[in-house]
Order: structure tokens, then sequence, then C-alpha cells
């Protein structure tokens, strides 16, 4: 019987591309172990993303390729992930207990950015991460009613508060500290602060992803968070209208400013599919968020239809994600968050940690 050696195992691993990393698993080091025992060929993976729903496909594709090789009788191959701690913007420390925050943006409001925020944050925490929501959206604040949240988050010493939790996602909001129909009457300064004691004297634990929903816009307060909040990459959330597109241009630009990695483009309300007939119409223009990302160099993450479901699920405080996890479109949103989660792996990652606190001490 024909040897099996390491360098057939690996050869056989690099013909298969990660749909997701865009490349193969050897290159990337995802490979972390090769054991072979008489025929038996053992392989270890281990992603920089969360892919509870892809792990098996992986799997599978590995399997059959390292069967094709002579000698080998048996394969096993383990998939499992680790996140970890991506490079933020010079200047800045990443937040303690999070590895990475994302922020949601959108250049213009009325485009379902909160809707695709809390989507994207519910579709990591089910492919397997932690994962919170933070809303910096201080006169608009809308996610706890889409995660069906009520009350008032608890302080222990009386300077942080608690995380709220909804659904395994840790969510903190100003809407948590105000009365729903309260109108915030603060200027931008007043805002930026708020919204920094939010991300800063919340006891987050132990998150893989803080998902920030910013305010919709590029005006200052924008600009300050992009500044001031330690980001690891950026999501812009558009519609295919022309208009929609202009504002998404601006938004991209002004992380591209700060140094803060986009991380790709979601096109939202791409397509209406007709409830009575299943009629396909694109009523907002078609392309227009490929369009975008070709021109910027970043990724389409992925389209999402316009659906009254989606809405329904979302106003009814139970998101399309948790609300028909099997169904179409909570699937497009966990694709969108594996692609997302891919895109961010390959990034330089944080070692600040590693590195001891060095103290001077006069003795």
């Amino acid at each position: 019987m024909a040897e099996v050696s390491q360098l057939q195992v690996e050869t056989a691993i690099k013909e298969y591309v990660d749909p997701y990393l865009e490349k193969d698993l050897v290159s990337t080091k995802a490979v972390r172990d090769i054991r072979i025992e008489d025929g038996r060929v053992m392989v270890d993976v281990v992603l920089g993303y969360p892919a509870k729903g892809h792990a098996e496909t992986l799997a599978q594709a590995l399997r059959e390729r390292i069967r094709r090789i002579e000698g080998v009788e048996d394969v096993e191959v383990n998939v499992s992930w680790k996140i970890a701690s991506h490079a933020v913007q010079r200047n800045l420390k990443p937040l303690k207990n999070v590895r990475n925050i994302i922020a949601v943006a959108s250049g213009k409001g009325g485009v379902g950015k909160s809707t695709v925020a809390v989507n994207l944050a519910l579709a990591l925490s089910a492919e397997g991460a932690n994962v919170g929501i933070l809303d910096a959206d201080i006169y608009g604040p809308s996610q706890p009613r889409m995660l069906g949240i009520q009350g008032k988050p608890e302080s222990k010493d009386g300077r942080s508060l608690e995380p709220m939790v909804s659904y395994h996602l840790q969510a903190m909001s100003i809407g948590f500290l105000i009365d729903e129909e309260t109108p915030m009457i603060w200027r931008g300064p007043m805002v930026t602060q708020a919204l920094q004691q939010l991300l800063n004297e919340t006891n987050w634990k132990d998150l893989d992803y803080l998902v920030i929903d910013l305010p919709p816009g590029t005006g200052d307060t924008q600009l300050t968070l992009a500044q001031q909040v330690p980001v690891s990459g950026a999501i812009i959330v558009t519609t295919p209208q022309d208009i929609a597109l202009l504002d998404a241009r601006k938004g991209l630009k002004m992380f591209q400013k700060v140094e803060v990695p986009v991380l790709g483009v979601v096109e939202n309300m791409s397509i209406h599919i007709c409830s009575k007939c299943g009629h396909e119409e694109h009523i907002f223009g078609e392309g227009g968020g490929r369009r975008l990302a070709e021109q910027y160099g970043v990724e389409l993450l992925g389209a999402l239809p316009l659906d009254a479901s989606i809405r329904e699920s979302t106003d009814g405080g139970k998101p399309t994600v948790v609300a028909d996890p099997e169904g179409r479109i909570a699937q497009m949103y966990r694709e969108i968050a594996r692609r997302a989660a891919a895109k961010l792996s390959l990034q330089a990652k944080d070692y600040s940690a590693r590195f001891p606190q060095i103290m001077i001490q006069n003795t």
C-alpha cells in the first residue's frame, strides 16, 4: 500500500478555495494539524471566522479531496474557529472584553440600516460567535423595540451598566434609559459624550464582535465616532437607488479617511417579490450596490429583498434571523455575516494584549 505524505494531503487541501476567505486554507494558515496513521488522515482546521452553517460543507469538501490520494483509507476533518482581535485606528486601543467592533453605517436614513445591523449581529451569533450590539442612534434608538427588550439596565457599582440580553445578544441603547416617546434635544458634543459612555461604561462580557448601529449620515457626530471608537471594520448599507448610493459613497469615504477598513457593502431592498403572484421587480433600481462596491474596490457582501416579513418580524421584537431561522432571508443574513467576518479575519491582528505592561519604579 502506498504511503501517504503530509505534502500530498496539503496539496489536496490547497485545491479547495474557501468561498468566504476566497483563498485556500493552507495559505491562510487555517490548517493547524495533519496526522497520518496507517492510511488514516486526521486534519484540524481552525477558521478565523464563525462558521457553524458552513463547517460541515467545508469538512465534506476536504474529505472528498483527501480520499482521492492513493493509500488513504479513512479521513477525519475537524472544523472549529477562533476569533482574534484585529487592528484598529492608530492612537486608539481596543475595548476591554471586546475583540472586534464592526460599525454598520449608511449615508442617509431610511435604507434599513438598523434592521440589517440587528440581523447581522444575530446571524454572527447563530454562526457561533459571542456578539453584542450598541445602538448609537441617540435621536432615534430602535434596537430596544427590535430586540423586544423592556426595562432598564442594572448598575452593580453605580458607575457602569450591565448590558441587556435578548436572543443571546448583549445590547445597550440610550433607548433603555429614556422613555420611548421622549425626544432627545441634544447638540452634537452631548451626543458624542453619551455614546462614549454607553460604549466604555457597559460591562461587555467576552465579545468576539460588537456591532455598532451608527446614526445615519456623515456629519460631525459620525466623523467624531469614527475617529474615537476603536473600529476593526465597517459595513455600508445602501439601497440600489442613485440618491442612496450618493450618500453611501460619502459614508464609505469617511471610513477610508479615518483608516477604518470597509468590509463591504450590503444592498438592502434590492428586489421586491410580490406576495400574491411572485412577480419580481427592482423598485429602487438595479445593481447599484455592486457598482458602488466595484468602484471602491470593496466587496458586495449581499443583496437583501424588500420583504414585508422582515419589517413585521423586526417591528414585533423578533428579527428575521430568530423569527424564521431556517428561512431564505435568515440564510442570506448568515451568508453576509460569514462573508464580513471572513473578510475581517484576513486583516492585521492586534497584538497589544500579548505584550506585558512595563512599569518603572524607583526603589
